[in-house]
């Protein structure tokens, strides 16, 4: 079954305006349905999955492209060398829409890349589904937000259906499964795969064995501050290591770090990031998080919950367009904010996340901490909930159904 990608009205506008649009994000995330539901049979399509292909554009990236008006080429990460060879093809023809690439790797971290297409090529990121996309109504939670509002949903997930969706993910491969032990093989065959082929492609691990387990412990660790040193402990390798290994998971758009929030003069916050897994589904799977295990330990459900929302946040942040800045907060005291939402304005909407269907005033101590910091520029602070209700609990704060943040709202 087809979805339909929100995403996909920014690539046809990239396509309007600018040479090359590149479209990343993680291996089976629907890119190259996206692209090819988008763009037909209107030009050549090239994928480097195809060793042939791949070989073609290692050894002359140049011929590659030279009889191509106008090209599609999947999964360009695999040979970097290639962009240099548009870059030429894009100066000597600067029309709109000429090369629409993509990539399961963040090759715009790669120097050459960078300086390559600089002012030649927009980006757009396609993470897995969002549950928004799946009943095809595209949520306006965050916009919202930023306005100060949180408006209730015309139905609301909660209880054992909601921690389903929640389980399942976004991957179109697992959605599309409904034995949840095919969901969870499904998931485990992917990350081998990646860690096993798609490591290799973007940089030189000495042992992959390593990598693997790396993965593991970060699992355990998502939706907490990163200790590097304890992370390296467990692992058996060097802080150094841990590190470089990491910005290879984040590369591959398996993990994100969240970067504490700070604005002068606010003094002694703790500067370390926290880590989120990009799908719930497959944070899951990894933790060994099955229905039956969470109904009878619900404590394992709050960091996937998190994870979740988190994506789902960062997904309507890049619809929008708008360059906001996504960030958590923890103060001396440790009072805490899952997820800081800033705007280009400086605009603060704060979100806490509790897998709970009760809501207590301390749920907002965080919230109203970083409301004091953030003064006039604090929009909004909402404590998401498994609940049916928006409940008012003091100036610019509220409690929000989980539902509300991607189901389409009343009025």
């Amino acid at each position: 079954m087809l979805f339909p990608r929100f995403s996909a009205d920014l690539v046809a506008a990239a396509l309007a305006d600018t040479p090359v649009v590149m479209v990343t994000g993680p291996r089976q995330s629907g890119k190259t349905t996206l692209v090819r539901e988008l763009i037909g049979g209107e030009r050549r399509y090239f994928t480097l999955d195809d060793d042939a292909v791949l070989e073609a554009a290692l050894n002359d990236p140049v011929g590659l492209i030279r009889n191509a008006d106008r090209a599609t080429i999947d999964e360009v990460q695999r040979a970097p060398e290639l962009l240099r060879a548009i870059k030429l093809s894009v100066d000597e023809d600067r029309r709109p829409g000429r090369f629409l690439l993509t990539g399961s790797a963040n090759v715009l971290a790669l120097p050459q890349v960078t300086e390559s297409l600089a002012g030649r090529m927009a980006v757009v990121d396609l993470l897995p589904l969002s549950p928004a996309e799946v009943v095809g109504t595209k949520p306006r939670f965050l916009q919202h937000a930023l306005d100060g509002r949180v408006l209730e949903p015309e139905h609301c997930l909660v209880g054992h259906e909601f921690v389903r969706m929640v389980l399942t993910g976004g991957y179109p491969e697992m959605i599309s499964r409904t034995a949840e032990k095919r969901r969870q093989a499904w998931a485990r065959d992917y990350l081998g795969t990646l860690l096993r082929r798609d490591v290799h492609s973007i940089a030189a691990v000495e042992k992959q064995h390593v990598m693997a387990r790396l993965f593991r412990v970060l699992a355990n660790h998502s939706a907490q501050l990163v200790n590097f040193s304890q992370v390296s402990g467990h692992v058996g390798i060097d802080d150094k290591t841990a590190r470089r290994y990491l910005v290879i998971l984040e590369q591959l758009f398996l993990v994100r770090r969240l970067e504490p929030w700070c604005r002068n003069p606010i003094k002694r916050l703790v500067k370390t990031p926290k880590l989120h897994f990009l799908d719930s589904g497959l944070l899951a799977a990894s933790v060994g998080a099955t229905l039956e295990y969470v109904q009878k330990d619900r404590s394992v459900f709050g960091k996937i919950l998190e994870t979740f929302v988190f994506s789902e946040v960062l997904r309507q942040s890049g619809w929008l367009l708008e360059g906001h800045r996504l960030c958590h907060f923890r103060d001396k005291d440790r009072n805490e904010v899952d997820i800081v939402v800033e705007d280009v304005l400086g605009q603060i909407v704060g979100i806490e996340v509790k897998a709970s269907a009760t809501v207590r005033a301390s749920d907002f101590n965080g919230l109203r901490k970083l409301a004091g910091a953030s003064g006039d520029d604090f929009r909004l602070g909402v404590v998401l909930y498994d609940g049916h209700r928006v409940l008012p609990f003091g100036d610019r704060l509220l409690a929000a159904p989980l539902s509300s943040v991607w189901m389409s709202v009343q009025g």
